[in-house]
């Protein structure tokens, strides 16, 4: 959709308006998240390019997973003074709103508005069956390395010794998780949600990161393993109703509250749930921060998140190694944060100076 000037000068006014976020109800006890009501969010992206200077366009991450008994991507509407299409990245199937503005239009602004509907995920991995197995050109895809995540080299050594005496996938997965783990730990300097470098990370024997570090490291050992997995790129819409205040977007202001999810597939459960980074986070965080790893807080969040996440959160997608349509620059390991250009030159988005949006969630009420 587009505005003309007047009308987008007004749509800008309403920016301050606030959005509410449900009271959490009172904290159950323990991490055990349990399928139950699905919940409805509408979550409004605002972007603005403080300095154009020049032809300015951005890229915003629409949600477009659809997993039948956890996410529903229900649809995105927009309002811009700038030129916008919806774009399907092909191998992964990512959506993007890419937004085009004139070389001299002084305040380039986009408002992308989307509805989504979550709920509570978990896998019996003490009963397994039997799954529907992936396609030959899923599991293709669900082993192949990636530019940050490949699957040889220190990689791929370190996976072996993990799995070594592992006899099953779900052991192997389970290996790879606990390794993971106790291994990792959450940096509080890494900026953003990290880079995902695991071979670097291997390499330098610091294995600190944030949760785009951490689950990417469990997803290329378990490709190396011969186990399906993929990073799941998102952000936190709601608390958390366990009562972790690490594991939840405590305001309607989600700007920051990016994090990315990790599965993994087995062929008697299908894709599986795992989070290892925020067992991590957990442990930094949760008050009164820095856990022991033997804490009972760290412990309950340890067992849930090998099986079931509590789905207080958004899934864009599952991609890398994304070419931004129309740009001349780099391809980006993944779309999770908007992306925007001034006359060709690749903004920083965490940089608010010169790359201004904001993010926010309020639950709607059940039809």
């Amino acid at each position: 959709m587009s505005l003309h000037r007047r009308d987008m000068l007004k749509a800008v006014a309403v920016l301050s308006v606030a959005t509410t976020l449900p009271r959490m109800a009172k904290a159950q006890v323990g991490l055990a998240p349990q399928p139950g009501p699905w919940r409805r969010f509408q979550i409004t992206t605002t972007l603005q390019i403080a300095q154009p200077n020049g032809r300015a366009q951005a890229w915003i991450p629409l949600p477009a997973v659809n997993e039948k008994d956890w996410f529903q991507s229900i649809g995105s509407t927009w309002t811009t003074n700038g030129h916008a299409s919806q774009v399907r990245e092909p191998r992964y199937g990512a959506e993007m709103l890419h937004v085009e503005w004139a070389a001299d239009e002084k305040a380039p602004v986009i408002e992308i508005v989307s509805k989504i509907a979550s709920r509570d995920r978990a896998v019996d991995i003490a009963t397994p069956g039997a799954a529907a197995p992936l396609s030959p050109a899923e599991r293709e895809l669900y082993l192949a390395g990636t530019e940050l995540i490949p699957i040889d080299g220190i990689v791929k050594q370190t996976s072996d010794k993990i799995v070594a005496g592992a006899g099953t996938d779900i052991e192997k997965a389970r290996a790879i998780y606990e390794w993971v783990v106790d291994n990792t730990f959450r940096n509080a300097t890494t900026r953003g949600c990290g880079i995902g470098d695991i071979a670097a990370m291997l390499k330098s024997g610091t294995l600190g990161g944030k949760c785009a570090d951490i689950n990417a490291l469990y997803v290329g050992l378990a490709r190396a393993a011969g186990l399906p997995a993929r990073d799941i790129y998102g952000i936190r819409v709601a608390p958390s109703k366990f009562g972790y205040k690490s594991l939840g977007a405590n305001s309607e202001n989600i700007t920051k509250a990016q994090h990315c999810r990790s599965e993994v597939y087995l062929a008697s459960i299908g894709w599986m749930p795992v989070d290892p980074a925020d067992v991590r986070k957990v442990v930094l965080e949760e008050p009164p921060t820095n856990l022991a790893i033997t804490d009972p807080k760290v412990a309950a969040a340890r067992k849930a998140l090998f099986g079931s996440w509590e789905t207080n959160w958004l899934a864009y997608n599952f991609g890398h190694d994304i070419a931004l349509p129309g740009s001349t620059g780099p391809k980006v390991g993944f779309l999770m944060y908007p992306q925007a250009e001034v006359a060709n030159l690749r903004l920083d988005c965490l940089d608010p100076e010169n790359f201004k949006y904001t993010i926010l969630a309020k639950e709607l009420m059940a039809a």
